[in-house]
């Protein structure tokens, strides 16, 4: 196993940040390459912090679960019969094994390993062959549950057991996405869209929450909302990315027919991210999944007004895949190569005070997160 950074390690990462990202430089690249950050990053960051999981939808009846991982951790996630949402390690207390693979609705939970059966409150039920055993008693027997928390028509779990709630933790992000999306909750999943890229998360999160690279990268993004009125604003967890629709044809996709005239993003710490483009009423959630030093998986989904997407929706869709997406990956992927070469250790954070979308100052604020996370796992 990767051994973590040392007390050493920890207390020279914050070299050339500063609290005023006028005068910061950069997250260090050591931090984006080296297999001991990666490490940190799981332990301090990912385990330690709400993670996305499904919209409500998929969890809304008694007996329904969904089964995932965070920071590599297997988890599965139910409604029981009472109604109440839960949330374990999908760790058999046999033998390990996972008890339940992808999606769908059940009234126990059996292991596949040695048929051990546990309810959906996570108790052990029955245990095959275990009479003759002795001090062993079924009743002390439980899973291990993980915080579970509904917000903003969207499950989240958190694997620290002394985690603040996502609704305290995120103070009012979700009075402002409910003012933005009422109907966030009513929505249903409509596409989803899946990527492998070769690039460690916190480029990924970088890239995305600045737009100082916009008008280079992604000229049709810049016909498609009014730079002029691009805002970013950072809070505590999370920060809020504004304009407003652009006000003549564009070259992305149509809109002409939009009841949504807002772009209105949401980035929530650390991998979180969603989304209410132009068009039709939708949100769209970007969940950037770790996988390792350079590799990280995302998953688009579209939640729409309806199931199927309508002709304007498929093409905002194709947009979003074969243009603005295939743009963000071929920057990552170069910027992940840059950091692992010696020309590179960090760089100046360009910020506008004015809090422009052509500013890096959210990207600072990611970093300053970052730290912190680091700063309380330190050795």
């Amino acid at each position: 196993m990767t051994e973590l950074p040392t007390s050493g390690d920890f207390a020279a990462i914050r070299r050339g940040f500063d609290p005023d990202p006028s005068r910061s430089f950069s997250l260090a690249a050591e931090a984006y390459v080296a297999p001991a950050w990666f490490r940190a990053d799981q332990d301090a960051i990912l385990a330690r912090s709400w993670q996305w999981v499904c919209h409500v939808e998929k969890l809304r009846e008694p007996g329904a679960y969904m089964a995932t991982e965070i920071a590599g951790r297997p988890i599965v996630v139910l409604r029981d019969g009472d109604g109440h949402l839960r949330a374990f390690y999908n760790v058999c207390k046999h033998r390990a094994h996972m008890l339940v693979q992808g999606e769908g609705r059940t009234n126990r939970l059996m292991c596949p390993y040695h048929a051990w059966v546990y309810r959906l409150d996570g108790q052990l039920a029955r245990a095959p062959h275990t009479e003759t055993l002795e001090a062993f008693d079924k009743g002390e027997i439980c899973l291990d549950a993980v915080q579970v928390e509904e917000f903003c028509g969207f499950i989240f779990v958190n694997l620290d057991p002394e985690a603040v709630s996502l609704s305290v933790q995120s103070g009012d992000l979700e009075t402002e996405i409910r003012h933005w999306a009422p109907d966030i909750a009513d929505l249903t999943f409509g596409h989803r869209l899946t990527y492998d890229i070769k690039s460690n998360w916190k480029n990924v999160v970088d890239n995305f929450l600045e737009c100082y690279h916009c008008p280079t990268a992604h000229k049709d993004f810049c016909t498609l909302v009014d730079m002029d009125t691009y805002k970013v604003t950072t809070h505590g967890i999370y920060s809020s990315h504004m304009a407003d629709a652009g006000k003549s044809a564009n070259s992305a996709y149509d809109v002409s027919n939009a009841t949504v005239r807002t772009h209105a993003v949401w980035w929530l710490w650390p991998t979180t991210c969603l989304m209410r483009y132009p068009g039709r009423s939708s949100m769209i959630v970007l969940n950037i999944i770790p996988i390792g030093p350079d590799r990280t998986l995302e998953t688009y989904d579209f939640f729409l007004e309806t199931p199927d997407p309508n002709a304007a929706e498929l093409e905002s869709i194709r947009y979003l895949d074969e243009v603005l997406q295939a743009e963000d990956i071929a920057i990552v992927e170069s910027v992940q190569k840059g950091m692992m070469t010696p020309a590179f250790t960090q760089g100046r954070i360009v910020n506008d005070p004015e809090g422009s979308g052509k500013s890096e100052h959210a990207v600072h604020h990611f970093h300053g997160l970052v730290l912190d996370a680091y700063a309380k796992a330190a050795p």
